[in-house]
Protein backbone atom coordinates (compact mmCIF):
# COMPACT_ATOMS: atom_id res chain seq x y z
CA UNK A 1 0.00 0.00 0.00
CA UNK A 2 1.43 3.39 -1.18
CA UNK A 3 2.38 5.82 1.69
CA UNK A 4 -0.81 8.62 1.90
CA UNK A 5 -0.19 12.12 1.14
CA UNK A 6 -0.90 14.97 3.36
CA UNK A 7 0.03 18.31 3.60
CA UNK A 8 0.27 21.03 6.42
CA UNK A 9 -3.31 22.99 6.31
CA UNK A 10 -3.32 26.07 8.68
CA UNK A 11 -5.73 25.71 12.24
CA UNK A 12 -9.06 26.82 10.97
CA UNK A 13 -10.90 26.43 14.24
CA UNK A 14 -13.71 28.62 14.27
CA UNK A 15 -14.05 28.97 10.88
CA UNK A 16 -17.09 28.12 8.46
CA UNK A 17 -16.69 26.16 5.55
CA UNK A 18 -19.11 24.65 2.97
CA UNK A 19 -18.36 21.32 0.53
CA UNK A 20 -20.49 20.46 -2.49
CA UNK A 21 -20.33 17.04 -3.39
CA UNK A 22 -19.23 16.02 0.29
CA UNK A 23 -20.98 12.17 0.33
CA UNK A 24 -18.27 10.21 -1.68
CA UNK A 25 -14.70 10.22 -3.09
CA UNK A 26 -13.18 13.53 -3.50
CA UNK A 27 -15.63 15.39 -2.23
CA UNK A 28 -15.96 13.53 1.36
CA UNK A 29 -11.98 13.97 1.85
CA UNK A 30 -12.01 17.40 0.91
CA UNK A 31 -14.46 17.98 4.46
CA UNK A 32 -12.41 14.89 6.43
CA UNK A 33 -9.31 17.36 5.77
CA UNK A 34 -11.08 20.81 6.49
CA UNK A 35 -12.96 19.57 9.43
CA UNK A 36 -9.23 17.63 11.05
CA UNK A 37 -7.98 21.23 10.68
CA UNK A 38 -10.82 22.52 12.97
CA UNK A 39 -13.22 23.77 10.27
CA UNK A 40 -17.32 23.62 10.98
CA UNK A 41 -17.74 21.86 7.73
CA UNK A 42 -22.02 22.37 6.17
CA UNK A 43 -22.42 19.08 4.16
CA UNK A 44 -25.19 19.75 1.29
CA UNK A 45 -26.05 16.70 -0.34
CA UNK A 46 -28.67 15.25 -2.87
CA UNK A 47 -29.57 12.37 -0.27
CA UNK A 48 -29.89 12.90 3.18
CA UNK A 49 -29.02 9.17 4.77
CA UNK A 50 -26.01 9.29 2.24
CA UNK A 51 -24.54 12.67 3.55
CA UNK A 52 -25.46 11.19 6.87
CA UNK A 53 -23.38 7.76 6.70
CA UNK A 54 -20.03 10.20 5.05
CA UNK A 55 -20.20 12.54 8.07
CA UNK A 56 -20.13 9.55 10.21
CA UNK A 57 -16.66 8.15 8.63
CA UNK A 58 -15.55 11.59 8.79
CA UNK A 59 -16.16 11.25 12.59
CA UNK A 60 -15.08 7.81 12.51
CA UNK A 61 -11.48 9.47 11.73
CA UNK A 62 -11.80 12.63 13.74
CA UNK A 63 -13.53 12.58 17.23
CA UNK A 64 -15.26 15.63 17.57
CA UNK A 65 -15.28 16.92 14.22
CA UNK A 66 -17.76 19.40 13.50
CA UNK A 67 -20.61 18.29 10.46
CA UNK A 68 -23.81 20.10 9.53
CA UNK A 69 -25.43 17.81 6.92
CA UNK A 70 -27.90 19.74 4.76
CA UNK A 71 -29.86 18.69 1.51
CA UNK A 72 -29.12 20.48 -1.95
CA UNK A 73 -29.68 19.19 -5.53
CA UNK A 74 -27.78 21.19 -7.59
CA UNK A 75 -29.46 20.59 -10.63
CA UNK A 76 -32.51 22.22 -9.15
CA UNK A 77 -32.45 26.06 -8.81
CA UNK A 78 -35.52 25.77 -6.09
CA UNK A 79 -33.30 23.40 -4.36
CA UNK A 80 -30.34 25.79 -4.39
CA UNK A 81 -32.73 29.49 -3.54
CA UNK A 82 -34.07 27.04 -0.16
CA UNK A 83 -30.20 25.86 1.23
CA UNK A 84 -28.93 29.74 0.37
CA UNK A 85 -31.64 30.93 2.02
CA UNK A 86 -31.69 29.25 5.35
CA UNK A 87 -27.93 29.96 5.81
CA UNK A 88 -28.47 33.57 4.55
CA UNK A 89 -31.70 33.66 7.09
CA UNK A 90 -28.90 32.37 10.03
CA UNK A 91 -26.39 35.12 8.91
CA UNK A 92 -23.04 33.66 9.70
CA UNK A 93 -20.27 34.39 7.55
CA UNK A 94 -18.58 31.74 5.64
CA UNK A 95 -15.38 31.69 5.35
CA UNK A 96 -14.15 28.54 2.74
CA UNK A 97 -16.73 27.56 0.02
CA UNK A 98 -15.42 24.34 -2.14
CA UNK A 99 -17.80 23.72 -5.53
CA UNK A 100 -16.43 20.63 -5.82
CA UNK A 101 -20.04 18.29 -7.04
CA UNK A 102 -20.58 17.33 -10.47
CA UNK A 103 -21.66 15.07 -12.99
CA UNK A 104 -19.73 12.89 -15.86
CA UNK A 105 -20.62 12.01 -19.10
CA UNK A 106 -24.41 10.56 -18.46
CA UNK A 107 -24.57 8.10 -21.61
CA UNK A 108 -27.92 9.98 -22.63
CA UNK A 109 -28.44 13.58 -22.75
CA UNK A 110 -30.46 14.54 -19.24
CA UNK A 111 -32.01 17.10 -18.04
CA UNK A 112 -31.99 19.65 -14.91
CA UNK A 113 -35.45 20.30 -13.21
CA UNK A 114 -35.37 23.64 -14.32
CA UNK A 115 -34.70 22.14 -18.22
CA UNK A 116 -30.65 22.15 -18.57
CA UNK A 117 -28.83 20.21 -19.89
CA UNK A 118 -27.59 17.94 -17.03
CA UNK A 119 -23.67 18.61 -16.52
CA UNK A 120 -24.20 22.53 -17.65
CA UNK A 121 -27.18 22.98 -15.16
CA UNK A 122 -25.38 20.55 -12.28
CA UNK A 123 -21.68 21.79 -13.14
CA UNK A 124 -21.72 25.22 -13.79
CA UNK A 125 -25.20 26.90 -13.48
CA UNK A 126 -25.43 25.12 -10.13
CA UNK A 127 -22.65 26.65 -8.57
CA UNK A 128 -22.91 29.32 -10.10
CA UNK A 129 -26.29 30.44 -8.62
CA UNK A 130 -25.39 28.65 -5.03
CA UNK A 131 -21.80 30.76 -5.38
CA UNK A 132 -23.48 34.29 -5.90
CA UNK A 133 -26.75 33.99 -3.86
CA UNK A 134 -23.84 33.01 -1.21
CA UNK A 135 -21.87 36.39 -1.83
CA UNK A 136 -23.14 38.19 0.93
CA UNK A 137 -21.92 35.41 3.57
CA UNK A 138 -18.51 34.77 1.63
CA UNK A 139 -18.01 38.78 1.63
CA UNK A 140 -18.85 39.10 5.31
CA UNK A 141 -16.07 36.76 6.41
CA UNK A 142 -13.55 37.89 3.44
CA UNK A 143 -14.01 34.30 1.88
CA UNK A 144 -12.30 32.20 -0.01
CA UNK A 145 -13.74 30.30 -3.37
CA UNK A 146 -12.32 27.41 -4.25
CA UNK A 147 -14.16 25.67 -7.65
CA UNK A 148 -12.97 22.44 -9.02
CA UNK A 149 -12.18 21.41 -12.47
CA UNK A 150 -11.09 18.63 -14.32
CA UNK A 151 -8.58 17.99 -16.80
CA UNK A 152 -10.97 17.85 -19.47
CA UNK A 153 -11.64 21.76 -18.89
CA UNK A 154 -8.05 21.65 -21.20
CA UNK A 155 -10.13 20.48 -24.37
CA UNK A 156 -12.90 21.05 -26.61
CA UNK A 157 -14.58 24.33 -25.88
CA UNK A 158 -18.17 25.61 -24.49
CA UNK A 159 -20.91 24.96 -26.78
CA UNK A 160 -21.78 28.65 -27.01
CA UNK A 161 -24.70 27.89 -29.74
CA UNK A 162 -26.19 24.94 -27.99
CA UNK A 163 -25.84 24.89 -24.65
CA UNK A 164 -28.00 22.28 -23.85
CA UNK A 165 -26.92 20.02 -26.40
CA UNK A 166 -30.34 19.46 -27.62
CA UNK A 167 -28.57 19.10 -31.37
CA UNK A 168 -26.05 16.13 -31.28
CA UNK A 169 -25.23 15.04 -27.78
CA UNK A 170 -21.50 14.07 -27.05
CA UNK A 171 -21.12 12.99 -23.56
CA UNK A 172 -17.52 13.99 -22.99
CA UNK A 173 -17.88 17.26 -25.26
CA UNK A 174 -20.54 18.29 -22.98
CA UNK A 175 -18.78 17.84 -20.06
CA UNK A 176 -15.62 19.63 -20.57
CA UNK A 177 -18.04 22.57 -22.12
CA UNK A 178 -19.39 22.29 -18.75
CA UNK A 179 -16.03 22.67 -17.46
CA UNK A 180 -14.81 25.34 -18.77
CA UNK A 181 -18.03 27.33 -18.49
CA UNK A 182 -17.53 26.47 -14.65
CA UNK A 183 -13.72 27.69 -14.67
CA UNK A 184 -14.39 30.92 -16.62
CA UNK A 185 -16.58 32.04 -14.01
CA UNK A 186 -14.67 31.27 -11.21
CA UNK A 187 -11.82 33.39 -12.47
CA UNK A 188 -14.56 36.11 -13.59
CA UNK A 189 -15.65 36.06 -10.16
CA UNK A 190 -11.99 36.65 -8.48
CA UNK A 191 -11.64 40.07 -11.35
CA UNK A 192 -15.18 41.36 -9.85
CA UNK A 193 -14.70 40.46 -6.20
CA UNK A 194 -11.34 42.81 -6.68
CA UNK A 195 -12.33 45.55 -8.61
CA UNK A 196 -15.70 45.90 -6.40
CA UNK A 197 -13.48 45.47 -3.43
CA UNK A 198 -15.60 42.24 -2.06
CA UNK A 199 -13.16 41.09 0.06
CA UNK A 200 -13.37 37.33 -1.82
CA UNK A 201 -10.43 35.40 -3.40
CA UNK A 202 -11.42 32.84 -6.01
CA UNK A 203 -9.31 30.48 -7.55
CA UNK A 204 -9.31 26.76 -9.32
CA UNK A 205 -8.09 23.31 -8.44
CA UNK A 206 -8.18 20.21 -10.37
CA UNK A 207 -8.05 16.42 -8.27
CA UNK A 208 -6.16 14.93 -11.07
CA UNK A 209 -6.99 11.51 -11.99
CA UNK A 210 -8.25 9.22 -9.11
CA UNK A 211 -11.26 6.47 -8.97
CA UNK A 212 -14.34 7.69 -8.10
CA UNK A 213 -17.67 7.51 -8.44
CA UNK A 214 -18.21 9.68 -11.67
CA UNK A 215 -17.23 7.05 -14.03
CA UNK A 216 -18.75 4.04 -11.81
CA UNK A 217 -21.57 2.14 -12.62
CA UNK A 218 -24.79 4.45 -11.75
CA UNK A 219 -28.22 3.67 -12.94
CA UNK A 220 -29.93 6.37 -11.91
CA UNK A 221 -27.14 8.10 -14.53
CA UNK A 222 -28.01 5.72 -17.23
CA UNK A 223 -24.66 3.64 -16.54
CA UNK A 224 -25.65 -0.14 -15.84
CA UNK A 225 -21.99 -0.99 -15.14
CA UNK A 226 -18.30 0.13 -14.48
CA UNK A 227 -16.32 2.16 -17.44
CA UNK A 228 -13.36 0.77 -18.35
CA UNK A 229 -11.52 3.56 -17.76
CA UNK A 230 -12.84 3.67 -13.69
CA UNK A 231 -11.06 0.13 -13.65
CA UNK A 232 -7.80 0.85 -15.01
CA UNK A 233 -7.59 3.63 -12.72
CA UNK A 234 -8.89 1.78 -9.63
CA UNK A 235 -5.96 -0.96 -10.42
CA UNK A 236 -3.48 1.87 -10.99
CA UNK A 237 -4.41 4.04 -7.53
CA UNK A 238 -4.05 0.67 -5.70
CA UNK A 239 -0.60 0.42 -6.68
CA UNK A 240 0.36 4.00 -6.73
CA UNK A 241 1.12 3.72 -9.78
CA UNK A 242 0.53 7.51 -11.97
CA UNK A 243 -3.18 8.28 -10.60
CA UNK A 244 -4.06 9.55 -7.08
CA UNK A 245 -6.70 8.42 -4.43
CA UNK A 246 -9.54 10.28 -3.35
CA UNK A 247 -7.57 11.31 -0.42
CA UNK A 248 -4.71 12.51 -2.49
CA UNK A 249 -6.99 13.94 -4.71
CA UNK A 250 -8.53 16.19 -2.20
CA UNK A 251 -5.05 17.86 -1.55
CA UNK A 252 -5.61 20.21 -4.50
CA UNK A 253 -8.56 21.55 -3.39
CA UNK A 254 -8.09 21.84 0.26
CA UNK A 255 -4.92 23.74 -0.58
CA UNK A 256 -6.13 26.08 -3.10
CA UNK A 257 -8.77 27.12 -0.09
CA UNK A 258 -6.23 27.55 2.73
CA UNK A 259 -2.82 28.09 2.22
CA UNK A 260 -1.89 31.62 2.39
CA UNK A 261 0.31 31.08 -0.62
CA UNK A 262 -2.22 29.99 -2.60
CA UNK A 263 -4.05 32.78 -4.97
CA UNK A 264 -6.92 34.18 -6.65
CA UNK A 265 -7.16 34.00 -10.15
CA UNK A 266 -5.02 30.68 -10.03
CA UNK A 267 -5.27 26.90 -10.62
CA UNK A 268 -3.38 24.51 -8.46
CA UNK A 269 -3.80 20.73 -9.02
CA UNK A 270 -1.31 17.71 -8.61
CA UNK A 271 2.74 18.19 -9.64
CA UNK A 272 3.24 14.55 -10.72
CA UNK A 273 3.50 12.95 -14.10
CA UNK A 274 1.14 14.95 -16.52
CA UNK A 275 -0.49 16.09 -13.19
CA UNK A 276 -2.22 12.97 -13.13
CA UNK A 277 -1.03 12.84 -8.79
CA UNK A 278 1.41 13.97 -6.40
CA UNK A 279 1.09 16.93 -4.24
CA UNK A 280 -0.93 20.12 -4.75
CA UNK A 281 1.22 22.97 -6.49
CA UNK A 282 0.39 25.88 -8.97
CA UNK A 283 -0.35 25.06 -12.34
CA UNK A 284 -0.74 27.53 -15.68
CA UNK A 285 -4.54 28.23 -15.91
CA UNK A 286 -5.76 26.59 -18.98
CA UNK A 287 -5.91 28.36 -22.16
CA UNK A 288 -9.56 28.01 -22.19
CA UNK A 289 -9.85 29.39 -19.49
CA UNK A 290 -7.80 32.71 -19.69
CA UNK A 291 -10.34 35.14 -21.97
CA UNK A 292 -11.70 37.74 -19.85
CA UNK A 293 -14.19 38.58 -22.26
CA UNK A 294 -15.19 34.89 -22.62
CA UNK A 295 -15.56 34.63 -18.89
CA UNK A 296 -17.68 37.39 -18.68
CA UNK A 297 -19.90 36.75 -21.30
CA UNK A 298 -19.99 33.01 -19.17
CA UNK A 299 -20.92 35.60 -15.93
CA UNK A 300 -23.72 37.28 -18.18
CA UNK A 301 -25.60 34.51 -19.24
CA UNK A 302 -25.94 32.46 -16.01
CA UNK A 303 -27.18 35.65 -14.63
CA UNK A 304 -29.60 35.20 -17.49
CA UNK A 305 -30.80 31.79 -17.62
CA UNK A 306 -30.57 30.99 -13.65
CA UNK A 307 -31.71 34.40 -12.56
CA UNK A 308 -29.52 34.89 -9.81
CA UNK A 309 -27.50 38.46 -9.69
CA UNK A 310 -24.65 39.41 -6.85
CA UNK A 311 -25.91 41.51 -4.29
CA UNK A 312 -23.07 41.75 -1.97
Amino acid sequence: MPKQLDIHVPDLTGRLALVTGASDGVGVEIAARLARAGAEVIMPVRTRAKGEDAASRIRSRTPGARLDVRELDLASLESIAALAGGLLEEGRPLDLLVNNAGVMTPPERRLTADGFELQFGTNHLGHFALTTRLLPLLAAAGGHVTSQVSVAADQGAVAWDDLDWSRGYDAMRAYSSSKIAFGLFAMELDRRAAAAGWGIRSNLSHPGITPTNLLAAQPGMGRSRDTTAVKVIRALSRRGILVGTPASAALSAVYAATSPDASGGRLYGPSGFRHLGGPPAEQPVYSRLRSADDARRVWELSERLTGVRAAV
